[in-house]
Order: C-alpha cells, then structure tokens, then sequence
C-alpha cells in the first residue's frame, strides 16, 4: 500500500472510532431504578454509616473495579462541597460505581459542573441528582464574612453564592454568626438545585419528562446524619 492509500486507511479508521465512540457516549439507557428506589438506597447507606455499620463502601475492591471496567450505570448524582469531611461515598456507604459525584467548593453550578449533570442524567441515565450541602461551609463563611466580594479565583465561588446572602441573613434577622452561615447554606442548596433546571435545558427536559429527581439535603458533621429538605414546590 502506497502513502496515499495508507492515509486513507488511516482516516478511515479514525472515523469509524469516532463513530463507535459516539454512539457508546449517547446510550444511557437507564439504570433500572426510579428517582424514589435511589433515594431510598442513599439514606439507607447514611442510616448504615451513622450506626457504624458499613458494608458496601468497604467492598471497593479488585473484582469491583473489574466488574466496572467495561461500563457504569450510577443510580444517583450527588452534587456536593469539595469539603474533605464530606466524602459522599463514605457517608452514604457506596461502593464504585454506584454513585456519578461532582464535588465542588460551594456547590457552585457552573457550565464544567452542569456538563457533568447533563452526561449522567442524560446518557447514562441516572434518575436522581442530589445536592447535598453541609454544616459549617468554608465557602459560604467566606461569602458571609466578605459580603459576596472575596479577592482571587475565590472570588467567582463567593459571587455565584452570594443570592443566598440576603435572603439567608434575612432568615437569620437577629441570629449568631454561626446561625446566619447555616441558613445562608440552606438556601444556597435550595438555590443551586432551581438553578440547575434553570440553567440546563437538558435537565429541565428531562425533569418536565420525570424521568429524573431533583432534591436537596444537608449533612450533619456532628453526627453523620444527612437530612432530606422539604420540598415546597
């Protein structure tokens, strides 16, 4: 074969992997578990991880991983605070592949984070995204002690949280620091989860369509509890 035909064939080649890739990124199919069923999965872990008693989380081991090497097909999305006390695997006692996570300070949603949403909603079909915030937010103590203005790169966490300062410190009026931080956080979580549907037309689709969940908690560094916030729609 001439350099000429070898090019071709090269080419060739390359399209018919880009293809294989498309089509393999575009086939969620789904996970054979509703909104509710994930839901359930994930306190039940947090019940087992208060107690002490975890087991799933421990069984991350080799055959795990090489039972995962070709696919997953993760149940629930959990967005949550980068914060090293907040690992969502441990806390809800899940092995590999049960769980897509984006962790990230604040649990600011931005487009990277929001592209993430978007492939486990829609191509791989998980039915629940959880945003799961927690006590004692560095993020937003840094959003309250500095009015929403920080300096640096911190700075873009700090603007992105500043709507819940308001209305936060409002339903605070007359409360502790300490007071006014946890309901800033309570209400960034809430705020974060309608923007998510507000900023992504693929998940608002797919939650027009219920074929996906959206809720928001909160985690409790005391004692290890994660609590479900109401939902007042």
């Amino acid at each position: 074969m001439n350099m000429k035909g070898t090019r071709i064939a090269r080419l060739i080649i390359g399209a018919a992997v880009a293809a294989s890739a498309a089509v393999a990124f575009a086939s969620g199919g789904g996970v054979g578990v509703s909104a509710d069923e994930a839901l359930q999965r994930l306190m039940d872990g947090n019940k087992q991880y208060v107690a002490g008693q975890m087991g799933a989380c421990t069984a991350s081991n080799a055959a795990k991983r090489e039972a995962l090497s070709t696919g997953q097909k993760p149940y629930a999305i959990i967005l949550s605070c980068s914060d090293s006390r907040v690992p969502p695997e441990i806390i809800f006692d899940k092995t590999m592949g049960e769980i897509f996570v984006i962790r990230v300070a604040g649990n600011v949603p931005d487009p990277l984070v929001l592209g993430s949403i978007e492939y486990a909603a829609e191509h791989i079909g998980s039915p629940l995204i959880m945003v799961l915030g927690h006590e004692r937010c560095g993020a937003v103590t840094a959003t309250v002690q500095t009015k929403g203005k920080a300096h640096g790169n911190i700075g873009a966490i700090v603007k992105t949280i500043a709507p819940a300062l308001k209305k936060g410190m409002k339903d605070a009026k007359g409360k502790s620091n300490a007071e006014i931080i946890e309901s800033v956080s309570d209400v960034n979580v809430k705020l974060v989860a309608k923007n998510i549907t507000k900023k992504s037309p693929v998940v608002a689709e797919l939650v027009k369509e219920g074929k996906i969940k959206i809720v928001t908690a909160k985690y409790d560094l005391d004692d290890g509890k994660v609590t479900l916030f109401e939902d007042k729609k």
